[in-house]
């Protein structure tokens, strides 16, 4: 079950660094869409055993020479309406702004579970000042500065405690798959050319958020639950972002999934947002495959999947090991290869190797190629073991785990994909103290 968490308020009162803070990086996923010049950030969060999707919206202005004021304040009527719980963020400094009280009024409206956060309380006396909040009427509020941490632990136990439960599928044991993509690039297609004119061979079981459907497709030998996203939900009178919209469905359908199916426009290539949504596949360590749709429309040169395939990759870098397939959705080309992609990375992801084996293989590779000593200390990896993880993790012990670096990080991972395969599925490395 997805757990979305929305930081809005007015601008500079703090939210991108609450943001930063809560995903631990300094910007999770930046996505820029034409038109708007105002980055989004859309990240993950862990905190006591607990994850969740955290989106840092714009900052909600009203009446201001700001082009895009329309646009940013859309979006984070967006936000609150697809997210689970709001923080609601003000800034001590300034005291209450009328656009807080604005802002205050259409969180009332939402309906939704808002957390007042006052931010940039790094002192006693900024302590007092904050109880100004009370005012503003939406109860208790969390005192934090954002910038240094503090007050942010309280803050994370409250959200863990409001964000909903997982509701176990009453379903038996079956991939869940979720076609993903910007809009207009095929999904609706897709699904309607795999489902076909049998009807009969699909039925809805009830997803586990207020917004899921999942379809049970059983067909050609292949069973797996679709969880049907396409379409978006319809809404009375609301002048919607479609792109911000897409990505925040994209969330929950990643979340919800073993598998996702991310489709890219032939006619556009790979384009920023499309990396954007594999970066929330991989942070999500969700399998995937690369549909490349409406291929017949592509004037075909000598190696052009080839080039094509060259570039995706290219832009992908270091992630490479994944499948890409030339469709086209409407005429219903390599269809049914889309199901065995599917197949194939399913059991990719949930692939279990012993540790003899294990032990066998990777430590005759990092014999042979063993990780540069550091600061004159020799690193020696003793043993591997596979973590019962719903996915492919592995723990190699060693004498000091902390001098390993990325690059050689990504040289046992690639081993690791070249001797097990696991093509399409996330591979996930921690080197542990022995």
């Amino acid at each position: 079950m997805s757990r979305i968490v929305a930081i809005v308020g007015r601008p500079n009162v703090g939210k991108s660094t609450l943001f930063n803070r809560m995903t631990e990086t300094r910007a999770a996923i930046v996505n820029e869409i034409s038109g708007v010049t105002r980055d989004r950030h859309y990240g993950r969060s862990t905190w006591n055993g607990v994850d969740f999707s955290v989106i840092d919206t714009g900052g909600y202005v009203e009446n201001s020479e700001d082009v895009f004021e329309g646009e940013i304040n859309r979006q984070v009527k967006l936000a609150i309406e697809e997210s689970d719980l709001i923080l609601f963020m003000v800034n001590v400094e300034d005291g209450i702004h009328d656009l807080d009280t604005d802002v205050a009024d259409l969180l009332r409206r939402s309906g939704k579970k808002v957390l007042l956060v006052v931010n940039k309380i790094d002192n006693n006396a900024r302590l007092i000042d904050a109880t100004e909040f009370y005012s503003i009427g939406l109860g208790e509020y969390f005192a934090i500065s954002s910038v240094n941490g503090s007050g942010t632990g309280e803050l994370m136990d409250e959200i863990v405690k409001y964000l909903p439960e997982y509701e176990p599928l009453p379903e038996e044991d079956l991939p869940k798959v979720a076609i993903i993509g910007r809009p207009n690039v095929g999904k609706s297609s897709l699904i309607n050319s795999l489902l076909g004119e049998e009807r009969n061979i699909v039925t809805p079981v009830a997803g586990t958020t207020r917004d899921s459907i999942y379809t049970k497709y059983n067909k050609f030998n292949h069973s797996f639950l679709l969880i049907d996203t396409a379409g978006l939900r319809k809404r009375a009178k609301v002048d919607e972002d479609i792109e911000f919209y897409s990505i925040l469905r994209s969330i929950r359908s990643i979340e919800e999934s073993d598998i996702c199916l991310l489709m890219l426009d032939a006619t556009r290539g790979i384009e920023a947002q499309d990396l954007s949504i594999l970066n929330l596949v991989q942070k999500n360590h969700k399998g995937v495959v690369v549909l490349v749709n409406k291929w017949d429309l592509v004037e075909k040169e000598t190696k052009s999947t080839k080039d094509f395939e060259a570039i995706i990759r290219e832009h992908t870098a270091p992630f490479t090991d994944y499948p890409i397939l030339f469709i086209s959705a409407v005429n219903k080309q390599r269809i049914h290869k889309v199901l065995d992609m599917i197949t194939m990375v399913y059991d990719n992801r949930r692939k279990k190797i012993s540790t003899s084996e294990l032990n066998e293989v990777m430590l005759t590779i990092i014999t042979n190629t063993p990780p540069p000593a550091t600061k004159g200390k020799h690193i020696k990896i003793k043993y591997v073991t596979q973590l019962p993880t719903p996915y492919p993790t592995f723990a190699f012990f060693c004498n000091i785990p902390q001098y390993i670096k990325d690059p050689y990080k990504r040289f046992v991972e690639n081993r690791l994909r070249e001797q097990f395969v696991f093509t399409g599925a996330p591979v996930i490395i921690y080197f542990r103290k022995k």
